[in-house]
């Protein structure tokens, strides 16, 4: 069987450095906002190159609190518009509804699975405040369109970089484009922890000082709260873990690109549909999706061939039970993307022969 993600194949390849930075946390005797925690935003900051990274406790609490910190900065207000793809992950929805804010499902490019700049301007109304790109499956959006015309328009861009982990455009990392943005490390992801943990990166340092009170009680000075805050802290062990697994990303980001250039040049399949890779870099590969009028059948297929496989994500928002004032909206592609999608295993720990095998699994599918 091809997994589709080997996760404990991919940590076994650094496991004595864990098992250090892990004795190195339990024997310093501090567990909460120490120097591990420091290290570690010091070191992503400079990684994405930007002033600042936050540390908090997963990647929907670093969406959901730069937008509550915009909020406390008066930069936007409750029934404030934002602008968001709507095939995305519920979590990106659900930062917004959380401050009380108004989600604008606006329709992909069909070949990025991106928001594209050319669907904003039908979708901005007098409300809109805020754009939310989200760099799906590990691709950059097309983020100096967006920028300029969020800059036109005076709005804020948060950008979801929760999948896209070392990705980069014109030399420029994801988490470095907008005003800020919000990463995950869940163990899945590029860059993954042990555990929850996520991040905000950005170069403002109003938002960066509001964010490290809002994670802490909406405290800078102990018993002293200037917000209602909550705690959402990145711990010392997983930062600790995060700085381990850091040095190796750039070299699990071309391992995950080699592999995607070989499904790209192998998989021949006219009932199967390849993903649009971008230009150089700018797709760290999260995830290698493929579209299928027959999802089920090539699903079923792959798995009798001993290839593992995802679907991500089945419902969009506007269809899940959680947002029921959503379900009128009319999103043809959005819909026809969710029930296409398939997810090949994608993991830099991926041998030749199991490539292959995906390889020849996909192309033996025959439409029914």
């Amino acid at each position: 069987m091809v997994k589709f993600l080997d996760l404990q194949g991919v940590n076994a390849q650094y496991r004595q450095a864990l098992i250090d930075a892990c004795t190195e946390v339990i024997d310093s005797g501090w567990y909460i906002m120490g120097e591990k925690l420091k290290q570690f935003e010091t070191q992503f900051a400079s990684y994405c190159g930007v002033k600042h990274c936050i540390g908090v406790a997963n990647g929907l609490d670093a969406l959901t609190l730069t937008l509550r910190a915009w909020k406390l900065l008066g930069r936007i207000a409750e029934g404030d518009e934002v602008l968001v793809p709507a095939n995305t992950y519920i979590a990106t929805i659900l930062a917004i509804t959380e401050n009380k804010l108004v989600p604008v499902l606006v329709e992909p490019d069909e070949g990025s699975f991106n928001l594209g700049a050319h669907n904003l301007a039908q979708a901005l109304t007098p409300r809109t405040r805020v754009i939310m790109p989200v760099h799906l499956y590990g691709r950059l959006a097309e983020m100096p369109a967006i920028n300029a015309f969020a800059a036109e328009h005076g709005l804020l861009v948060l950008e979801d970089s929760a999948q896209s982990h070392g990705a980069e455009l014109d030399g420029r990392r994801a988490g470095a484009w907008g005003d800020a943005s919000g990463f995950s490390f869940y163990p899945g992801k590029n860059l993954g922890a042990l555990g929850d943990a996520g991040a905000v990166t950005t170069n403002d340092d109003a938002l960066a000082d509001t964010l490290k009170s809002l994670r802490n009680y909406g405290s800078h000075v102990k018993y002293m709260n200037m917000y209602q805050g909550v705690n959402s802290r990145l711990d010392e062990l997983q930062a600790a873990l995060l700085s381990v697994k850091l040095a190796y990303l750039d070299n699990e980001t071309r391992l995950r690109q080699q592999v995607a250039q070989q499904y790209l040049a192998g998989i021949d399949n006219p009932a199967i549909q390849l993903p649009d890779p971008g230009v150089v870099g700018q797709h760290a590969w999260h995830l290698f999706v493929v579209r299928s009028e027959c999802r089920e059948q090539l699903q079923q297929h792959l798995a009798q061939q001993g290839v593992q496989t995802l679907v991500h994500y089945p419902i969009p928002p506007h269809r899940q039970q959680a947002y029921p004032q959503l379900a009128e909206l009319s999103l043809p592609l959005t819909e026809r993307l969710h029930k296409q999608v398939l997810s090949l295993p994608m993991d830099p720990t991926l041998t030749v022969a199991s490539i292959q095998h995906v390889i020849d699994a996909c192309n033996s599918f025959s439409r029914p």
